[in-house]
């Protein structure tokens, strides 16, 4: 309305100055929206509800250059999945080491049960090992517990989209779950186990004052330990008490990397030979109820279930030279590796 005014009759009655006259354009959201630099809609919003600027009409279309220049990831809603018995779903992933390990494994494999969080590792020196080790886990899977794997949730990495695992998953009806290209999040609880064991592993070589080299080794015992520490995950139970459904032992627990004496009777050259020699605490055999001790002179493995350890003193902060600097920066290293 540009003018408005009373009529007693045939005349119109206009005011002695008529206003100025206006021109007022249906200037739509879109306009202003380029006229401004593509900013976000609550700029527009703000301008147009305190009168700087007048929008007749409502934005028409998704701006294609916005998407083009600004186009950013899309939220990730909560995941509402869930699994009622181990083996429904197993998340897996692999890590690159900056390091090889003294037996010259490079990567490491992890499979981690969404059930009771139970988790599994295995050194690797090549990728293509990865479809040998799911076979043999879904093996004792069914041999162990009877039960079968129903399904894997993985990255879009090779050593899981490949013509071996294919022919498995095919073979045994499980489903193969993958994650998008660079979407990382997707496969989020098998990061998440990646960092929390590479937390420990690291703490582990640090605290024994050992070298990088011996992350296959620190690897193991972090599993052994994170499958019988209490979770949040699981409301503070244990993932060792899901699976087994029994409660973990911690008598034979020892400090990683200190100083032990197993028992060598049985292999004393002599009758006055010495019964013991000082090596360094490793972890636990997979296969013994025993320890796992290293003679650091000869490189050699003792196992034994007779071994006396003294856990505040660390053979390689005695006799090992101090880490170079580019050990040091694997082990402040912050962050996984991606494959």
């Amino acid at each position: 309305m540009m003018l408005c005014c009373n009529s007693a009759g045939d005349l119109y009655t206009l005011p002695a100055t008529p206003p100025a006259p206006q021109a007022h354009l249906a200037i739509s959201t879109d306009l202003w929206h380029h006229r401004l630099g593509h900013p976000g809609s609550s700029a527009i919003d703000v301008l147009r509800n305190n009168n700087f600027i007048h929008c007749n009409k409502a934005p028409n279309t998704i701006c294609h250059s916005c998407q083009l220049g600004k186009h950013v990831y899309l939220p990730f809603s909560y995941s509402r999945s869930s699994t009622s018995r181990p083996f429904e779903l197993i998340h897996c992933d692999v890590w690159t080491s900056p390091v090889a390990s003294v037996a010259g494994a490079q990567y490491y494999l992890v499979l981690l049960d969404d059930f009771t969080h139970f988790c599994w590792t295995f050194p690797l020196v090549r990728k293509s090992e990865v479809a040998t080790h799911i076979a043999s886990f879904c093996n004792l899977a069914q041999n162990q517990f009877n039960l079968a794997v129903k399904t894997f949730q993985a990255d879009n990495g090779k050593e899981f989209v490949n013509t071996a695992l294919a022919t498995l998953f095919t073979s045994r009806s499980i489903l193969l779950r993958l994650s998008c290209p660079y979407t990382s999040p997707q496969n989020g609880k098998a990061e998440r186990v990646l960092r929390t064991l590479n937390n420990i592993i690291r703490t582990l070589l640090i605290h024994a004052h050992m070298p990088p080299p011996y992350w296959a080794e620190a690897l193991s015992m972090a599993t052994y330990l994170l499958n019988r520490r209490p979770s949040s995950a699981i409301q503070n139970g244990f993932h060792f008490s899901l699976l087994y459904s029994s409660p973990p032992d911690y008598s034979l627990l020892r400090v990683f990397g200190c100083l032990c004496y197993p028992n060598m009777t049985a292999t004393a050259r002599h009758k006055l030979a010495p019964r013991s020699t000082a090596c360094m605490f490793l972890g636990y055999p997979s296969s013994h109820k025993g320890y796992r001790c290293l003679d650091l002179p000869t490189r050699r493995i003792i196992i034994s279930r007779h071994v006396v350890f003294d856990e505040t003193c660390f053979p390689f902060s005695l006799y090992s030279p101090k880490s170079s600097p580019s050990d040091l920066d694997f082990l402040l290293a912050g962050s996984t590796v991606p494959v």
